[in-house]
């Protein structure tokens, strides 16, 4: 397996220095980069820097509405990156479990999948908790693969989300292999009975409540919080991913983006894989 960061995590640091990022990243020892923006630069120039700092452009996270709704424009886009994957990375309300909204997602995720083979890609889902909601006697996330099939969509095991969920993340990792080309690492703090809905403002997704200042919940580096990292990456190898990728989606304990990112690496190279 092999070693990539979601961009996400330095989001800010892109925006400022897309070049520069790249480069330190490259730097601390990631083999390849996960896209959640291109920061209004050309995939040409995208793919051109990829190459000069010897990036792997695995994949990238685009909202759903624009891969059901500019499907072709999209993956064409991506394909000229060079990525591999192409990922539905999160659902608004009105389209998570439970909703008529998550039917034409489960709908259309079969077409955008085709769509992505045949620009040389997989689409695959990333994951949070509300995926765990149940449809009839299984959960909906589990209800999404079942559904569509694996030729034309694959996962992208969140495991954070996971956990934060009540299931067990390697076992979950494990039960998808050979469908499981890539798994995210991310590790939190969850105080018990903490709400998911102070978690999703903390990131910046939903507005309906504060993010509580006393540390309910916060993302950290890997091997600073809750997660077993080591039985993630044995999970990871078992289901025959083909990369594993650090997220953070906001820093902790006054760290920089970048430093949280360099420290999560800094562990992986402690661990076996």
């Amino acid at each position: 397996m092999k070693t990539g960061v979601q961009l996400y995590s330095v989001r800010t640091d892109l925006a400022e220095d897309f070049e520069g990022t790249l480069k330190a990243v490259s730097e601390m020892g990631y083999e390849g980069v996960e896209f959640a923006s291109l920061c209004g630069k050309k995939t040409e120039e995208v793919a051109e820097l990829c190459k000069k700092y010897n990036l792997n452009p695995i994949s990238a996270h685009v909202p759903f509405d624009s891969l059901n709704n500019l499907t072709e424009k999209t993956m064409l886009d991506f394909a000229t990156v060079g990525c591999k994957y192409i990922v539905i990375p999160y659902l608004p309300p009105e389209l998570r479990p439970g909703t008529d909204g998550f039917n034409e997602v489960v709908q259309n995720a079969e077409r955008i999948g085709k769509a992505a083979k045949e620009n040389g890609m997989t689409l695959l889902y990333h994951n949070h908790d509300f995926e765990f909601k149940k449809i009839g006697d299984e959960y909906a996330l589990d209800y999404l693969y079942r559904t569509v099939s694996k030729e034309y969509l694959e996962t992208e095991v969140d495991t954070c989300w996971v956990n934060v969920a009540g299931v067990e993340p390697a076992e979950y990792v494990r039960k998808y292999s050979g469908r499981a080309p890539i798994v995210h690492l991310k590790d939190f703090y969850k105080k018990e009975g903490a709400a998911s809905g102070k978690m999703y403002k903390l990131i910046g997704l939903d507005d309906n409540e504060a993010a509580d200042e006393n540390e309910a919940f916060s993302f950290r580096p890997l091997g600073m919080g809750m997660q077993n990292v080591q039985s993630l990456l044995d999970a990871a190898t078992d289901a025959g991913a083909e990369w594993v990728i650090v997220e953070q989606d906001e820093p902790w304990n006054g760290m920089t983006r970048m430093e949280s990112i360099k420290a999560s690496i800094e562990h992986l190279k402690t661990l076996k894989y």
